[in-house]
């Protein structure tokens, strides 16, 4: 099997590190891909937007599958070209992807299918959003509609903070089109939790749950980011609630998706809030979350290329998915600034790392002669996996260290909190 994954960082770098394992698969090519990826894949010079040289390409070489990796080109309709070919694709088609292209149209769908979630009014100017306010107790949440890379949502304290951001959103369009609309949502307290599910628009097989740290900084403070650590299993989660957001948002969210002519296909992530009223959902992603695919591939005892296949066909039937019993731990060394104004093309360098259950993804990195070059914000992932979280998250705070270049830095408490609460339930 000749397997295409679309992307350039650290969960499509995981993905071609698992599907690599898969006797299935005789070769992997990644587009555009990173300098970590090329140890594993083919890379190919192809933007993630560019939907229809990505189809040409993978006409042309007889890909019998794609996995698409991040949001973009789900909602430009990458899955629909491939589709329209008869290319396997996996992945929502357009219409599908909405649920994360558009946070209001999410939200509307949300309470048309009675799915718990956070309270929220849709804004389309300032003056909109100063009336919602209004409404809503500080601190309160402000989300653009569109597509913003894990930096378009904010928790406001106070009139002054909301009035700043409004005027960064609405007036400086730091956001461009993707702020048109903008959702004053409820600020609902708990732990945060990230479910993921894949489904051949039928039936729907959970993935190993997983928490995300989506903060910069230790204390869950500073600005949102695309994500500074995770691991798997998620410890907040019992089995109990797993059933419940499985109950509750998964299952009606495909069949909901199916009612309106937008049948779901892959991956469907439900960020969710693990409130004192039950799990509400914060957000949808269309696709495998990052950092959790990290430590979700650590895990995954299934072949991925696979599941993967029967998905695109439609066929899922009655596969299974197996996990490893042990834990696995993410945690990312980003630049110093990320999110907000960083440097960009520091040499980056690894230490040997001797031991085999660390494993090292790239997120943004490329590779010009024999130096590997940092181009994002979110650099490294350094991921480990163990008998027990703890012994799993030692196992990456040891080799951090060796992620070397200028400016550096990196959450030092991923999972930390997690373990305390843990040993507090324990104890009661």
């Amino acid at each position: 099997m000749r397997v295409l994954v679309v992307g350039q960082g650290g969960r499509e770098h995981a993905l071609c590190w698992k599907l690599k394992q898969s006797p299935l698969v005789k070769e992997i090519y990644a587009a555009p891909g990173n300098a970590g990826i090329a140890t594993v894949a083919d890379c190919v010079p192809i933007g993630v937007a560019d939907i229809v040289e990505l189809a040409d390409f993978a006409e042309k070489l007889k890909i019998d599958l794609t996995i698409v990796g991040p949001e973009l080109p789900l909602t430009l309709g990458i899955v629909d070209e491939f589709q329209k070919r008869g290319l396997a694709i996996f992945g929502p088609t357009r219409l599908a992807a909405e649920l994360e292209g558009s946070k209001v149209f999410s939200k509307e769908f949300m309470r048309k299918y009675s799915i718990p979630t956070a309270e929220a009014i849709a804004c389309n100017s300032t003056d909109e959003a100063r009336d919602a306010l209004k409404k809503m107790r500080y601190p309160a949440v402000i989300k653009v509609d569109g597509l913003a890379g894990g930096k378009g949502v904010v928790i406001v304290n106070s009139k002054q903070e909301a009035e700043d951001y409004l005027r960064m959103v609405f007036d400086e369009k730091k956001f461009g089109n993707a702020a048109d609309r903008i959702l004053i949502e409820e600020f609902l307290t708990g732990e945060e939790v990230s479910f993921m599910a894949i489904s051949d628009g039928k039936r729907v097989l959970p993935l190993a749950p997983a928490k995300d740290y989506k903060k910069a900084e230790d204390g869950d403070n500073g600005p949102n980011t695309g994500g500074m650590g995770a691991h798997s299993p998620a410890v907040v989660l019992s089995g109990e609630t797993a059933g419940e957001i499985m109950k509750t948002v998964i299952v009606p969210t495909i069949q909901g998706m199916a009612t309106e002519g937008r049948v779901y296909t892959g991956v469907l992530y439900a960020g969710l809030m693990l409130t004192p009223d039950g799990p509400k959902v914060l957000e949808y992603n269309c696709r495998f979350g990052d950092p959790e695919t990290q430590v979700q591939m650590l895990r995954l005892d299934s072949d991925l290329a696979e599941i993967c296949l029967k998905v695109a066909t439609g066929n899922l039937g009655d596969a299974k998915l197996a996990w490893r019993k042990e834990a696995a731990a993410c945690v990312v060394v980003s630049v110093e600034g990320y999110p907000n104004e960083h440097p960009l093309g520091q040499e980056v360098e690894i230490d040997a790392i001797d031991d085999e259950s660390v494993v090292i993804f790239h997120a943004g990195t490329v590779r010009r002669g024999a130096k590997v070059i940092n181009v994002a914000g979110r650099v490294i992932n350094v991921c480990a996996r163990a008998a027990t979280l703890s012994e799993a998250l030692a196992k990456v705070y040891e080799a951090v260290p060796k992620i070397r270049f200028a400016g550096a830095r990196y959450r030092r408490d991923i999972g930390f909190r997690a373990l305390e609460q843990r040993k507090q339930a324990a104890a009661e």
